[in-house]
């Protein structure tokens, strides 16, 4: 079978020939991935810049953000059959028995660092014709959203920063009466969550690099959204454009922008940051402003990462709700390529969100 494979020791990315995998044995399933998205992680591999093989490997198949049909499923799945379509799940619990979080089936919380991550750290993607799972793993998605099903990995991650908002506004008591919203970034991420904050009736903002007049900032206004250019408005001016916003998130991995963008947060303002900034030197900061406004107005700073099973159900739901409120948008985000084109749009990005098509039916 073909698969998309990244080879760290002769440094190239290829389309390769691997076996196809046994039977399934117990709660296993096999599965053929219909598509995989592409994301920054996925082309930070490909630089080598991120990643590791399995152990023992020099090699690592790409792909983390899949949607997969059922073939087979093992003498002891719960729900599985073959045919239903689901979206796996990326992370695996790491094996320190004294990790509370794995033990209690929530790696996204790993202490240990030891996990793996599928096409990501030390376990094999889904930019492959067949793959073998562990029933656990696998969301099951509704066969009426499979045009976009592919977007529910990257969804998954602002669903879950959608419940750490949630929850951390349920400790006040009283509800914020209209609240407001700023998103940093229009790339995939930032804009399911211009997406999820509009959702939500929340009055959101999203601010990116792209001109005012751009394909981005249109469709942002086609959520009802505001979209803010750095081109017109720099950073340090957005708290006058704007005011105070109650929840921000991050999607740009952008020190100097996630941390410039403070001055916008509202006493008792969250702060959800996804971004993973590059190594490089030391960035300038106000510390002493930026610790006594979280101090004085009880703010919240929170880095999130990866996702739960729940935040991938909620993606799920979510993802039907915005087929009904702005199924457009949604299309518009994704663009298709074939699989032997693979190597190319990882090197050269063609859409929003890049997308492999590696089968159907």
């Amino acid at each position: 079978m073909r698969t998309i494979v990244v080879n760290v020791e002769q440094r190239n990315v290829r389309i390769a020939q691997r076996q196809e995998p046994r039977r399934p044995r117990g709660t296993e399933v096999l599965l053929r991935p219909i598509e995989v998205g592409i994301c920054g992680t996925d082309r930070e591999i490909f630089a080598f810049e991120h990643g590791a093989p399995p152990p023992g490997s020099s090699e690592l198949v790409l792909g983390h953000e899949a949607l997969a049909e059922i073939v087979e499923v093992g003498p002891d799945v719960a729900w599985a059959r073959p045919g239903r379509l689901v979206v796996p799940m990326v992370r695996r619990p790491c094996p320190n028995p004294r990790c509370a979080a794995c033990r209690a089936g929530r790696p996204e919380y790993c202490a240990t660092g030891e996990f793996s991550e599928r096409g990501i750290v030390h376990a094999d993607g889904f930019m492959s014709e067949y793959v073998l799972e562990d029933e656990r793993y696998l969301v099951p998605v509704p066969a009426v959203l499979e045009d976009v099903a592919v977007v529910v990995e990257p969804l998954s991650v602002v669903a879950k920063a959608a419940e750490e908002f949630a929850a951390i506004h349920a400790r006040f008591g009283f509800d914020i009466p209209r609240p407001r919203g700023l998103v940093l970034g229009a790339g995939p991420v930032g804009l399911l969550a211009a997406m999820t904050l509009r959702a939500d009736d929340i009055d959101t903002y999203v601010f990116s690099r792209e001109a005012e007049d751009s394909p981005r900032a249109e469709l942002i206004r086609s959520l009802e959204a505001t979209y803010i250019s750095a081109a017109h408005t720099p950073l340090e001016r957005l708290p006058e454009r704007i005011g105070a916003v109650d929840d921000v998130f991050e999607a740009v991995g952008v020190a100097e922008v996630a941390f410039g963008a403070l001055p916008t947060l509202a006493a008792n303002g969250v702060i959800v940051m996804s971004g993973i900034p590059a190594e490089r030197g030391p960035v300038p900061a106000d510390l002493s402003r930026w610790m006594r406004d979280l101090v004085l107005k009880n703010q919240v700073l929170l880095g999130t990462v990866n996702a739960s099973r729940s935040a991938f159900e909620s993606a799920v739901h979510r993802l039907e709700q915005f087929m009904v409120l702005f199924p457009d948008a949604v299309r518009s985000l994704i663009v298709r390529s074939p699989f032997e084109q693979a190597p190319d749009v990882l090197m050269r990005g063609r859409g929003i969100k890049d997308v492999i098509v590696i089968g159907r039916g």
